[in-house]
């Protein structure tokens, strides 16, 4: 009979909540483990395969820390504020609450239906009140530590979600989401200053667990830069503006300076001549996106503002543009352009006709300009002919000797914008007061509630500005009208902190326990995408950092030990999309497989950091293997008479299980199993506990399956409560070796023997095989050296 995987399925799901099989106790004497999967966002009806391929692998390895003798806290919860849900709610008129709650049920009823070890109980949902008022709580802290504040500042605008993006929700000029080309703006807008732990976040990388290729995407983000401030005076005027250089080598060599059309210097700097084709100039600008302006292949713009600046190395005059390639939120906004030795600057110099200076000189042969190496210094004054790296140190120390400047590190990373114009999201905790300004919510007030009555068609603003109930309150300091900020809050804070509250989720009086948490975190094996790796994981690596500061944690890192799992394609090896309509819903293989069997192919069908194309055969293979095992049951012996040969390839996949489970090979593990499972196939009777320890090993694998196949060996406790069975050493004892014969270095044969073979016994040997004999006749042995268990090399004259 085929295996009834779906009776088996609900019947051990069933009996495994009803016995809290996987609850967690803290104060169970096991060692500690947190084990986190990213939490999914309920946007639609069901899980996808990629939900699947995340969670049932995942669940594997902690099925397997619990069987080897872990506490292990494996919570789950929702991402349940953003766009998708907002945007449904657009389209039908209906609430996102109602959406988002419907998804969840959905989705928490096939997490359980996966096998895993979820604990049910710590469960959380991000747009739920006791989740966001704490959120807030989060904002508040931040403001007044002064890592939370609000400015004027050009921002990413998508025209058809109508909302600012953050710089990490903006992929090649487009919003990340629905792919509509990105606009500047300027607006009033709260950020996180996650620029103060830009060292500390790039320095921190080198002591975690993590893949090096997220490692490095972290650091190239943060972007460290070694280099020099300089300071240019704006000509006949109080005015100044800074650029940063990593080439202060070449100061001497700069005939022109460049601003960022939206810099707001921009104004004070224009002359009446220039005045109309600078402000056409900017118009033009404002309709391009970033990825637009900085292209290396596109055609250098841009317009002289009719002022000029003073170098303040040579009190040279240069004349000051504007130019689209400059952006005002990178670095100052201002460059310093030396065309002789930047190859953007000379392109530039060229099409304009400004002058090019060359200042610094290979060490050997010809110049051909732009130069962009380094050399030694030429036309500097008395600065001329001295190295590059010398030359620096000397620019920049007379620059600062100047106060014009000097040396300094500055970073790519930017502060994170966190303000919404949208509706479904925490509402920032702050008040607008005539007399009082800015005041945060008091904590007593929290959480700040999402209206109902709300117009959620798009206009640019949030809307949480049409309800008037919500907008007008009073100011918690003097009790005047004030107004709400009708903004909400990135999904992203909501994420950045999660694994704070998971076990503590029900305290009504704190974000989490201090005590406990410290106890309980960093987690120590986090699972997700790579796509995290400039948003999430840098967010909530800020949120550590900063909540640590203020005394809350004791630790530095969320997450000790990263995994990324890779994609699932399509058949036609394409990323899945209904409109290539190569989607693979789990549902249907759930309906004609189970559980057991998906999960099974989806840790042996494909390496699980690569991913890979979704083949039918290969699910089918998993099936006829299981069908295999349930018809092995059958061959049970009570006689459980050692058998040396099984011993060996029990104990060769228990070794090799421990070692490839840990780097998430789960495919080399099942390879192991079913090694394991051939060796089996050759006894017409099997001896009980060779089956027993077959159970115990596919255990974390096959968690329905092996639940019952050990019960029908007679066990009563659940598999999952047992331990795993421990390797062995002297059952991989060999008891031959083959060992390779050298003649001068050469080989010539192949020799089977004893592992405890003496040498003089093995020279004998040897010295018995025709090949030997034959290349040995009429020769004189000079020795014979042996190197144990590999060669034995005999020399001869």
């Amino acid at each position: 009979m085929k295996v009834d995987y779906h009776k088996i399925e609900n019947k051990w799901q069933k009996k495994w909540e009803e016995e809290g099989t996987y609850k967690f106790d803290l104060n169970n004497s096991k060692p500690l483990l947190y084990a986190l999967e990213m939490f999914s966002y309920p946007s639609g009806a069901a899980l996808h395969m990629g939900h699947w391929y995340n969670f049932a692998p995942a669940d594997t390895w902690v099925r397997y820390k619990r069987m080897n003798g872990y506490n292990v806290f494996h919570p789950m919860g929702f991402d349940a504020f953003g766009l998708p849900a907002e945007n449904y709610a657009i389209k039908t008129g209906i609430h996102p609450q109602i959406k988002t709650y419907e998804s969840i049920q959905v989705m928490e009823r096939q997490l359980k239906a996966i096998g895993t070890t979820i604990d049910w109980d710590y469960e959380l949902i991000t747009s739920d009140p006791s989740y966001y008022k704490w959120t807030q709580w989060m904002f508040l802290e931040l403001y007044k530590k002064g890592l939370a504040y609000k400015k004027a500042a050009p921002v990413n605008y998508c025209s058809s979600c109508n909302t600012v993006l953050a710089n990490e929700q903006v992929i090649n000029g487009a919003c990340e989401r629905c792919g509509t080309i990105v606009e500047r703006k300027k607006l009033n807008q709260w950020f996180f200053k996650i620029t103060d732990y830009a060292e500390e976040l790039l320095n921190d990388l080198d002591k975690l667990d993590w893949p090096e290729r997220t490692k490095n995407l972290q650091r190239n983000w943060i972007g460290k830069s070694e280099g020099a401030n300089v300071t240019f005076k704006v000509k006949d005027s109080n005015h100044s503006f800074e650029v940063f250089t990593t080439r202060v080598d070449t100061l001497y060599g700069c005939t022109y300076c460049v601003l960022a059309p939206e810099n707001d210097l921009v104004a004070s700097l224009v002359t009446e001549e220039q005045k109309a084709a600078v402000n056409e100039y900017i118009a033009l600008t404002s309709q391009l996106s970033e990825i637009d302006r900085t292209s290396t292949v596109k055609e250098k713009t841009g317009v002289f503002t009719g002022s000029y600046a003073v170098n303040p190395i040579n009190g040279r005059e240069v004349p000051i543009w504007i130019a689209d390639y400059v952006i005002a939120s990178y670095g100052t906004g201002a460059v310093m352009a030396v065309p002789a030795h930047d190859e953007r600057d000379f392109a530039f110099a060229t099409k304009f006709n400004l002058d090019i200076v060359p200042v610094v000189k290979p060490l050997k042969g010809e110049m051909n300009l732009p130069y962009v190496e380094y050399g030694v210094s030429i036309n500097s004054d008395d600065l001329s002919d001295i190295n590059t790296e010398e030359m620096k140190l000397k620019v920049a120390d007379r620059l600062q000797k100047l106060g014009m400047g000097g040396l300094v590190t500055t970073y790519k990373l930017r502060d994170w914008l966190v303000s919404r114009q949208r509706y479904w999201g925490a509402p920032i905790p702050i008040v607008y007061c005539d007399e009082c300004g800015p005041v945060a919510v008091p904590e007593t007030d929290l959480p700040v509630l999402l209206p109902t009555d709300v117009e959620f068609k798009p206009t640019g603003k949030s809307p949480l500005a049409t309800s008037e109930s919500f907008m007008h309150t009073t100011c918690p300091k003097c009790g005047k009208p004030a107004i709400r900020d009708a903004d909400t809050l990135d999904t992203f804070v909501c994420s950045s902190w999660y694994y704070l509250r998971y076990p503590d989720n029900k305290n009504n009086n704190l974000p989490f326990n201090s005590d406990l948490i410290n106890k309980m975190l960093p987690v120590d094996k986090y699972v997700g995408g790579i796509e995290h790796a400039c948003m999430h994981l840098l967010y909530a690596r800020f949120f550590t950092k900063a909540l640590r500061d203020m005394g809350y944690l004791s630790f530095d890192e969320p997450f000790s030990s990263l995994v990324h799992q890779g994609i699932i394609l399509g058949s036609d090896g394409e990323k899945m999309s209904k409109s290539k309509g190569n989607t693979v819903a789990p549902d249907e293989y759930i309906e004609k497989y189970g559980s057991d069997v998906l999960r099974g192919y989806l840790m042996f069908g494909f390496n699980y950091i690569d991913g890979g194309p979704w083949t039918d055969d290969g699910i089918k293979a998993i099936d006829k293997f299981y069908q295999r095992i349930d018809r092995l049951m059958e061959r049970v012996d009570d006689n459980n008479e050692d058998i040396l040969e099984l011993d060996k390839v029990l104990n060769l996949a228990i070794k090799h299980i421990a070692i490839d489970i840990e780097k998430f090979q789960f495919n080399t593990c099942i390879s192991r199993i079913m090694e394991y499972v051939n060796g089996l196939s050759k006894y017409d009777l099997i001896p009980k506990k060779y089956l027993e320890d077959l159970c115990l090993i596919l255990a974390p694998f096959a968690p329905h399956v092996s639940e019952e196949w050990w019960h029908q060996l007679g066990n009563k406790e659940s598999i999952h409560l047992a331990d795993y069975p421990v390797l062995d050493p002297l059952k991989l004892k060999e008891d031959k070796i083959t060992m390779v014969v050298q003649i001068n270095g050469k080989v010539r044969a192949n020799i089977t023997v004893n592992v405890d073979i003496t040498d003089e016994d093995l020279k004998q040997a040897v010295l018995l095989i025709d090949n030997i004999k034959n290349h040995i006749q009429d020769k004189t042995i000079i020795k014979m050296i042996i190197v144990p268990k590999k060669i034995i090399n005999i020399v001869v004259k």
